[in-house]
């Protein structure tokens, strides 16, 4: 019954039309027409990055939510999208898929295709983004940001392997029933039935990688903007991938600074100074229920495994994961041969963990050997090119030091002339200075003669002066002396006869 209604689906599938993936160029602002599945048509501000790639996924001719890829981490980093309340549609039929774009930009496939018809008509399919092969590990499933159970109508466009994050089985179940239960209980009653409600769910990766090519998210988040005109709000929640670890409901602002370079998920952080507190107050209160139920789950993992809960939670899993009830034969019988199976499958996995051990154990001891050889052979390479690289250099040096040292003699002769041309012409220096000397003094002499006459000339012409200035002066002084005398003797003569009279 199981394979004959995912055959119908799949007869369903076929008629339902293509299912298109548009790669949106980086030129483009926002993600084309799929900017409608982001409140007031803005994507989040900070996330994008040159490795990331915008996909507005389509189905049916129409858009049906958005996704921003890490070509890097081959890995989503987020999916945004509208789950309004509708009645539940039929289960989706697991046909993963990939987009051709991403690898090849030339490919002529514009819509979402499968992985093996894409093998021979895709270049480098698989170089940026995760293929059904990276996923071939029992410990890790591929994980949905945007669950095929919270969409409401063509649930086909959920299964893109660019919509799917490494999970594991437990955690993959436990993530889906938070979702659920939050939808139904808090976030979707709480905004109107859900017709203004606008989710971006996305994944934070860490430093582990299946299969050396996807990258393992450190914990998921879903982010929750209510766009209700006077009761609108926004509410953040956070689950990290560790075992133990339950949902936690943040702010939206504390939520952004937990991602990497702290974007800005919703404009104006949805409409901060008109969200209705009361509206979220409802919300915390489910969602202390949600963990509460959660805790619940956890402790009882020592007596069942999770993928015993209630039919309820085992419904949101992907059509892989077992979905009917069994009968009671059935359980009975599961009862019976389940210690049995156990035993078979510890006896299983102890004998491949024991191969598996020695495997690793003889590939460690050859891988140490192979590296030991090429480490001796790479030092006994290097030693042998060290050798002839210095004795190259030392044959090549040999002509320039020659040369050298021919420069060197030239110099030091050179210098040896020089010195015996400057005593050489020191020693004939002297006697020629004073035969030019001896030379030159009679007519030094015969020239001095005319200054000295001059001189002795002069010298006589002034003592003839002086000592016609001496009698001169002499003569003049006794004349006047003479005068004087006769002067006053007149005097008195003329005085005496005047009394006579």
């Amino acid at each position: 019954m199981r394979a004959a209604r995912w055959l119908a689906l799949g007869g369903l599938l076929a008629l339902a039309g293509p299912l298109d993936g548009r790669l949106v160029g980086p030129e483009e602002a926002g993600f084309g027409e799929c900017d409608r599945f982001f409140y007031a048509g803005t994507p989040p501000a900070g996330l994008e990055a040159a490795a990331h790639l915008k996909v507005c996924q389509r189905f049916g001719g129409a858009e049906r939510f958005a996704t921003l890829y890490s070509g890097r981490a081959r890995a989503p980093v987020f999916s945004a999208f509208r789950a309004p309340a509708r009645p539940p549609a039929a289960r989706a039929e697991p046909r993963w898929l990939v987009e051709p774009q991403i690898d090849d930009p030339t490919s002529t496939l514009g819509e979402l295709t499968d992985e093996a018809d894409a093998i021979s008509s895709v270049n480098s399919l698989g170089s940026k983004q995760a293929l059904s092969t990276d996923y071939v590990d029992p410990d890790y499933q591929r994980g949905q940001l945007y669950p095929f159970s919270l969409s409401s109508d063509f649930r086909e466009a959920t299964f893109a392997l660019t919509n799917a994050v490494p999970m594991s089985p437990s955690f993959q179940e436990r993530w889906y029933t938070n979702l659920r239960s939050l939808m139904e209980r808090a976030l979707t009653p709480q905004c109107g039935n859900g017709e203004d409600l606008y989710l971006i769910a996305g994944a934070v990766p860490s430093d582990r990688r299946l299969q050396d090519r996807v990258t393992i998210p450190a914990f998921v988040w879903l982010a929750a903007c209510c766009a209700v005109p006077g009761g609108g709000w926004a509410m953040g929640f956070v689950q990290h991938t560790r075992d133990g670890d339950i949902i936690e409901d943040v702010m939206v602002k504390e939520l952004e600074k937990l991602l990497p370079s702290n974007p800005q998920l919703f404009q104006d952080n949805c409409g901060e100074t008109e969200q209705d507190t009361e509206r979220m107050k409802k919300i915390l209160e489910v969602v202390n229920q949600v963990q509460d139920e959660e805790r619940t789950v956890l402790s009882k993992e020592d007596t069942r495994p999770l993928s015993s809960m209630t039919s309820e939670g085992s419904a949101l899993l992907p059509p892989e994961a077992p979905e009917e009830r069994r009968s009671f034969l059935g359980r009975l019988m599961g009862f019976i041969t389940t210690p049995v199976i156990r035993l078979f499958q510890l006896l299983y996995y102890v004998a491949v963990g024991i191969l598996k051990n020695i495997i690793y154990f003889l590939w460690f001891v050859t891988k140490q050997v192979i590296n030991g050889i090429e480490s001796c052979l790479y030092r006994l390479g290097s030693a042998t090119i060290s050798y002839f690289l210095a004795i190259g250099e030392e044959l090549a040096s040999i002509p320039w030091k020659v040369l050298k040292v021919m420069v060197k003699i030239i110099r030091a002769v050179l210098r040896i002339l020089c010195c015996l041309l400057k005593a050489v012409c020191r020693i004939l220096g002297i006697p020629v200075r004073v035969l030019v000397d001896v030379a030159t003094f009679p007519m030094h002499t015969i020239g001095a003669v005319p200054i000295v006459c001059k001189d002795i000339a002069v010298g006589l012409g002034g003592t003839i002066s002086l000592l016609f200035d001496t009698a001169f002066g002499t003569m003049g002084g006794v004349f006047q002396v003479i005068f004087s005398i006769c002067k006053k003797i007149g005097y008195r003569v003329t005085f005496d006869n005047s009394g006579e009279l």
